[in-house]
């Protein structure tokens, strides 16, 4: 097979497999690019070559991985471009002092660990042609990298970017990564010339560099930066202007005697951080690089891994000290700085976890120490160990150290706007606090389009209304319509804090707009929105409403792209997953809600629709409702609950009175039930069978009142029948 084709073929395998594994890692609540990197090894002598090694030397042989290297060579010149570009010199304007101090002893404990390490392993796994010296600075720089990347998008997921946990954390891994770059590249000096004097002219030509860079580049780039202010795009032209820069600063600090990496970084540091052209920039080089060559240089690390050289329990034991020297010196130097500059206990320990955290940039570091020699297969084996293990760990446990509640009550102390759920869950546990001043029904609504949910809204806000109590009382109720900013990628620019922050704010202005459209100008201080940036909507609908004890979840329906179930996808698995009420709306225009229909046919379902049901009738005076009781033929009709007998016998007489009881005789229910739906404004029904409408429904059921109802449909369906959605509204004897 020509060269050409079979390195084709190799990167097609390479593609689908770092996708398909990524994927597998994001569903776990891992960061993809981890699964990536696994993906990687997993085409290596590690698995692929030790389970079918004539085929894995048939598919990747020797002559080919030249070609993968220079693939991988270009995708790290690009990548770490981009890790320039979002290298943001506001991350350095927040505690800068704390910052400075946290990640220098960040970076020195772990060094000098990472160098005492060496007086152990150099004897053991290295040898006469590598220096001691080179090799303990390789080793400590190891041991001292933060992956800004990954922390920043994990700071994003969580939701951390405006607190101050976040905030400090991010200027932490920014004059970290700066630092450990600075590190890395005297460290290469060094291995290049084989001694420190030998690499001080090295140095000290990086030094006028990263100074030319600084001063007339940039100067030179801001004024591109204000002609992509006046013309407003960015023209192929000036992209291939900008490519070429990448790659001649890389080319100068090669021939510096860094390496390639450098120039490329100092280029996208040195870039005007003008919004618009940053995010431009980087929306039209990062696909390429990330979905193309980035796997590729996974695939090339995995084949220059070998677990298999592990192979006795001595070296188990080193990999293993490997380890526990990366986890104590990172944690432990973070954890103590963090605290002598007064951070608190939790918040401290957290971020230890977090500037643990090491992902590709350690990746990107081992594979330039192999390049040189400076560290054999073997340890460049521990060490990706090392950086698979410590990323891994980092999500659960930040999550251990500084759980969702306590970022919720982070962000309320930095947003007065935030959500009054929130705040009010975050604050209950006060003892100053007064129980009566807070919300005595929720209901959280997702939001996925605000231009098109105004009749979704405007529901909720009827359901919330307390009319039944004066209709004045609106702290009795609280409306939360929950915007979640779905994060795709785990590197893709839109996942950074500062871009996550711009599509905050834009979700917030349009929320604003929603809500001031809603009718009457009195309910709208009804509604606190929520905006968060999330992996998993489903997932993280479920937990908001579970943590802030929401009464009931109301969604809008929508028809799921890959599925033919209509309740499939996300509302599907809302419905499957959350832990309390959930109502789904499916909305036929219709702008007044008075006349109420609901088929009942006496199960928990159907009791909550007619608990919404009273409580919509209870708010106006205009409803009024049918409670439709159909007797299959020969069959009894369904008779009230008991419960609901007594609920009834509490509203006032007036109330009363706009309550209709029929019971009809049909063969066929659903269609009793859909001809009754012409004559009302909104039909109220419960996941059942008797309505065609299945509870579980991510599997096969009917829909047919879904399909064919003729109003507005609200699809109700009970978690547990412990709480009341009456309580807040019925009169108080």
């Amino acid at each position: 097979m020509p060269i050409a084709i079979l390195v084709l073929v190799e990167v097609l395998i390479v593609i689908a497999l770092s996708r398909l594994v990524g994927l597998g890692f994001r569903w776990i609540k891992q960061p993809q690019v981890i699964g990536e990197i696994v993906a990687g090894i997993m085409l290596g002598p590690s698995l692929f070559g030790l389970v079918a090694p004539d085929l894995a030397a048939a598919v990747f042989p020797a002559e080919a991985v030249p070609f993968l290297n220079v693939l991988s060579e270009i995708g790290l010149i690009f990548f770490m471009f981009l890790i320039g570009l979002e290298l943001n010199p506001k991350y350095l304007k927040n505690n800068l002092d704390t910052a400075i101090l946290t990640s220098h002893v960040s970076i020195l404990v772990p060094f000098s660990l990472g160098s005492l390490l060496a007086l152990l392993l150099y004897p053991i796994i290295s040898n006469n042609s590598v220096s001691f010296t080179a090799f303990a600075l390789f080793l400590g720089a190891a041991m001292s990298i933060t992956a800004f990347p990954v922390l920043a998008r994990i700071i994003t997921e969580h939701n951390l970017q405006n607190t101050k946990l976040g905030t400090l954390a991010l200027t932490c891994a920014a004059v970290d990564d700066v630092t450990a770059w600075c590190l890395l590249a005297v460290a290469i000096a060094v291995t290049r010339t084989n001694s420190m004097v030998g690499a001080l002219p090295t140095i000290f030509e990086a030094l006028i560099y990263i100074t030319f860079m600084l001063t007339v580049v940039r100067w030179f780039l801001q004024r591109l930066s204000k002609h992509y202010n006046r013309t407003g795009r960015l023209t192929q032209l000036v992209l291939a202007g900008i490519y070429m820069g990448v790659v001649a600063s890389a080319l100068i600090t090669e021939w510096i005697g860094i390496h390639l990496i450098f120039g490329a970084f100092l280029l996208g540091a040195a870039m005007p951080k003008n919004a618009g052209l940053t995010r431009e920039l980087a929306q039209k080089t990062e696909d390429f690089v990330l979905i193309f060559l980035l796997p590729v240089f996974f695939a090339y690390s995995g084949l220059r891994t070998e677990i298999g050289l592990l192979n006795s329990p001595e070296l188990w034991l080193l990999c293993a000290a490997v380890l526990g020297v990366a986890i104590i010196g990172k944690y432990v130097g973070t954890y103590v700085a963090a605290r002598v500059c007064g951070i608190n206990n939790r918040e401290a320990s957290a971020l230890g976890w977090m500037m643990n955290t090491r992902g590709l940039t350690e990746l990107i570091v081992l594979n330039i120490g192999l390049s040189l020699g400076v560290i054999s297969p073997i340890l460049f084996t521990m060490l990706v160990i090392m950086a698979l293990v410590t990323t891994f760990m980092t999500s659960p446990l930040l999550e251990w150290t500084y759980p969702k509640r306590l970022i919720r009550l982070d962000i309320s102390e930095f947003s007065s706007d935030d959500s009054e759920l929130e705040n009010s869950v975050n604050t209950g546990n006060s003892e100053e606090t007064d129980t009566n001043l807070l919300p005595t029904y929720r209901i959280l609504v997702p939001v996925a389009n605000p231009s098109t949910q105004k009749g979704l809204l405007q529901l909720a806000v009827a359901l919330a209304q307390s009319a039944g109590r004066g209709g004045s009382d609106l702290q009795s109720a609280a409306v939360h319509p929950l915007s979640l900013i779905e994060l795709s990628e785990d590197y893709a620019f839109g996942s950074t804090p500062a871009e996550a922050d711009r599509i905050i704010q834009e979700r917030h202005l349009k929320l604003g707009e929603l809500i001031e459209s809603l009718q009457p100008p009195e309910a709208r201080q009804l509604v606190h929105p929520i905006v968060r940036v999330t992996k998993d909507v489903a997932w993280e609908t479920a937990q908001i409403a579970e943590i802030d004890r929401a009464d009931l979840i109301l969604v809008g329906w929508h028809r799921p792209t890959f599925s033919s179930n209509r309740l499939g996808g996300r509302v599907g698995q809302i419905l499957s997953t959350a832990k309390v009420d959930v109502a789904i709306f499916v909305d036929r225009g219709r702008e007044r809600l008075n006349n109420l229909l609901v088929p009942y046919a006496a199960n928990i379902h159907d009791d909550l629709g007619l608990e919404l049901a009273l409580r919509l009738l209870v708010n106006s005076e205009e409803r009024r409702l049918t409670v439709l009781r159909v007797a299959a033929d020969g069959e009894s009709e369904n008779e009230l609950s008991y419960e609901f007998r007594r609920v009834i016998e509490q509203l006032p007489v007036e109330v009363q009175s706009r309550i209709e009881t029929p019971i009809v005789e049909a063969a066929e229910p659903i269609q009793a039930v859909i001809a009754a739906s012409a004559h009302a404004d909104l039909t109220i029904a419960g996941t059942s069978r008797e309505w065609g409408i299945e509870r579980q429904t991510l599997g096969a059921y009917t829909d047919e009142l879904a399909v064919q109802c003729h109003s507005s449909l609200l699809i109700a369906r009970c978690y547990v029948k412990v709480r009341s959605h009456l309580a807040s509204v019925l009169p108080q004897r």
